[in-house]
């Protein structure tokens, strides 16, 4: 390194730059040594980070490193990486999962030579497996609670405006669900969506937009719904759908992912259909009354979480939220509702004098 950075500033000009490519690219993984050549091609100052250099070959991307490829104008010139033959099974799911997820040809070469599968999808597993079905078949000898059963809404989980003072309940009504067509596309929503969203952006960002729609749905339950209770995991599962899907039309161009069209209809469908089979059910007439049915505006706060947080924690591919001042925005926007959802449920609901229904 001394022989190219002699007056020790950091930095190496792009023409020995390239002279290291050429001398020792073939040592180099292809694609890797593609976003070298885009680095060298976009840098307009002649010369090139050497930490940057080090990121990279590290499978680490500083912030300059990103500023100067986004920044540049050269096109890729190899295939795509669609194209390559001759990979296992493996590496055909890791390629596809790119294609489902990221928009831009450099980044899911990135993605693809970075991926190890260490850790593995381990958060939208674990929740599916021992959330839904543990609990429920285990410790309630029973797979799926029906709203006709009388054990619906007497156990420790559900969320019921007479129990809001048990704060945990915000987010443990998650493992109860209103029948088995309501667990059923939770579960296959949050497989096909959340599990390949974590292998891409990391079970750290994926979870948070999860339980930040977990949160956000009972909370908007509280304020907007005030004497309904609210069961399922819709708050989450719909913060990670809306916000893939509001990922996929704002960089539609770039998505690659076959049959993109058809995939966000089927998503939308089954969407709808839950979100309506929801709002007929809260007002058709309850199995136990005066308790009303669960709430549907769970669903409507993961939804507004998605395009909002969610999707600019999906559109920034491993980069530092921190630096992002949109992301600023809208957690502070996000913090603002918890606090006033908050202060609502100690205050309004005796201001208003409504009649709740009696705790189960």
């Amino acid at each position: 390194y001394p022989q190219f950075d002699p007056d020790n500033t950091g930095y190496i000009s792009t023409e020995k730059f390239r002279t290291l490519l050429q001398r020792h690219g073939s040592e180099l993984d292809p694609h890797k040594l593609e976003v070298l050549l885009a680095l060298a091609d976009s840098n307009s100052e002649g010369r090139i980070c050497y930490q940057d250099f080090v990121n990279l070959m590290s499978n680490k991307r500083s912030n300059s490193f990103r500023q100067a490829i986004l920044q540049g104008n050269r096109r890729l010139c190899s295939k795509a990486l669609l194209e390559e033959t001759g990979l296992s099974l493996t590496q055909r799911l890791i390629r596809h999962v790119a294609y489902e997820t990221l928009p831009r040809e450099i980044d899911r070469k990135w993605y693809y030579d970075s991926y190890t599968c260490c850790p593995p999808p381990w958060f939208m597993i674990t929740i599916t497996i021992v959330a839904f079905f543990l609990y429920n078949g285990v410790m309630l000898d029973r797979f799926v609670l029906q709203v006709t059963h009388p054990l619906y809404l007497k156990n420790s989980l559900v969320y019921h405006p007479q129990l809001r003072a048990q704060a945990w309940r915000y987010l443990t009504y998650i493992f109860m669900h209103a029948g088995i067509e309501h667990l059923g596309l939770n579960v296959i929503l949050q497989l096909l969506v959340g599990v390949p969203l974590e292998m891409v952006h990391g079970a750290a960002r994926i979870s948070f937009v999860y339980i930040a729609g977990v949160v956000a749905g009972s909370l908007a339950v509280s304020v907007a719904d005030m004497t309904a209770p609210v069961v399922g995991s819709s708050g989450g599962v719909y913060a990670l759908v809306s916000a893939h899907l509001a990922n996929i039309v704002m960089n539609w161009s770039g998505m690659k992912c076959q049959f993109k069209l058809l995939r966000m209809a089927v998503a939308l469908i089954c969407m709808s259909f839950e979100f309506g089979r929801a709002v007929w059910l809260r007002f058709h007439p309850s199995a136990y009354p005066p308790c009303p049915h669960p709430s549907f505006m769970a669903h409507l706060g993961g939804v507004v979480v998605g395009i909002t947080l969610g999707v600019i924690i999906l559109r920034n591919y491993e980069q530092r939220l921190q630096d992002q001042s949109l992301w600023w925005i809208f957690i502070s926007i996000y913090l603002i509702f918890i606090l006033f959802a908050i202060f609502w449920n100690i205050f309004a609901y005796n201001l208003l004098d409504l009649k709740l229904p009696p705790p189960p």
